[in-house]
């Protein structure tokens, strides 16, 4: 059996094809009465709208290539979510890519959502050459989420204020009473702004001295292996502020593995609020860096461009905010 059709659908509904088409747009100039005659047609009939032949109509694929650097971060789920639901909201589907394993098999990361005819392209996490974002930049709107990087003219960048965040963690401990604070660092941009900030507002409160900083990748395994050479020092911190949440869990792991208490031997603060922290076990003192918020504001730049192409691009960082549990305390 063929397929059901627009035009099925408008001889079961009894109105036009035009209107049928109003109605799958979603458009609001559609009587109650007719809207409903026309979605019983569609259900009765099992009509699905042919997304080929609209595309070649429309000239676009309604799509968005969504090129991911690190499935592993949750982190980034918060954002995807807050991406998607304005997407949806427009009409617009998420194509997902794995830049990380593109790389692996020396494939350029957004060529096969670029191949799939996107219709724009937003970049989520570091990426370690986001220059090359120049050849899809000239084809394309492209909106860089949750970091920022020296981008190519026209690219707009979403992110959470990274500096600010770092400094609230590190004026929360110090206004605890600690004074040895290690940071875990991580890498790429994100990791540095939030480093620099972190050993910025110690030098300020005259505490550069006590001030550790061991560098990581951003994992658990890493943050765990840190840490254990944090605690096993002589002088050992009395707090330990990790550059993300799953880093922070590593932490965890290696004071308990050392015999310490948390947060009545040691402290220890995450960064990013996933939903790894609210879990009631770890609950964890973290930095919410709005991620829902980033996910958002770049699915409305990306809908600017859209509607305005051309200009310069735009920066917007979303105001953190310190969520205090249980994993940080008065030092012993």
């Amino acid at each position: 059996m063929r397929p059901p059709t627009i035009r099925d659908v408008a001889e079961r509904a009894g109105v036009s094809k035009s209107l049928v088409s109003l109605v799958l747009r979603g458009s609001g100039q559609v009587r109650p009465e007719k809207r409903e005659a026309v979605l019983r047609a569609v259900r009765e009939l099992g009509y699905r709208p042919n997304a080929a032949a609209r595309s070649l109509s429309e000239q676009r694929t309604r799509t968005v290539g969504v090129l991911l650097n690190d499935l592993r971060n949750p982190w980034f789920v918060d954002l995807l979510g807050g991406l998607n639901s304005l997407l949806h909201e427009r009409g617009l589907h998420m194509l997902l890519a794995d830049a990380r394993l593109n790389r692996r098999t020396g494939q350029d990361p957004a060529a096969p959502l670029l191949d799939l005819g996107v219709d724009g392209l937003v970049v989520v996490g570091t990426l370690p050459d986001p220059a090359a974002l120049g050849a899809a930049a000239g084809r394309m709107p492209v909106v860089l989420a949750g970091t920022r990087e020296p981008v190519p003219p026209g690219v707009d960048q979403v992110a959470g204020d990274d500096e600010r965040g770092a400094r609230l963690v590190t004026e929360h401990l110090i206004g605890l009473g600690h004074r040895r604070i290690a940071h875990l660092a991580g890498y790429g941009a994100v990791g540095e702004l939030r480093r620099h900030s972190f050993e910025a507002t110690m030098r300020e409160r005259g505490l550069a001295d006590r001030a550790v900083v061991e560098t990581g990748d951003m994992t658990e395994e890493g943050g765990y292996r840190a840490t254990v050479r944090l605690l096993s020092r002589p002088d050992r911190p009395t707090a330990v502020f990790a550059v993300n949440d799953i880093t922070c869990v590593g932490a965890l792991s290696a004071a308990e593995e050392l015999g310490l208490r948390v947060p009545h031997d040691v402290s220890v603060v995450g960064y990013d609020n996933t939903s790894i922290s609210r879990l009631r076990h770890l609950w964890l003192t973290t930095v919410d860096n709005a991620g829902h918020e980033v996910g958002r504001r770049a699915a409305r730049f990306l809908l600017d461009r859209f509607e305005r192409p051309g200009g310069e691009g735009r920066l917007h960082l979303a105001a953190p905010t310190l969520e205090i549990r249980g994993t940080t305390a008065p030092p012993p």
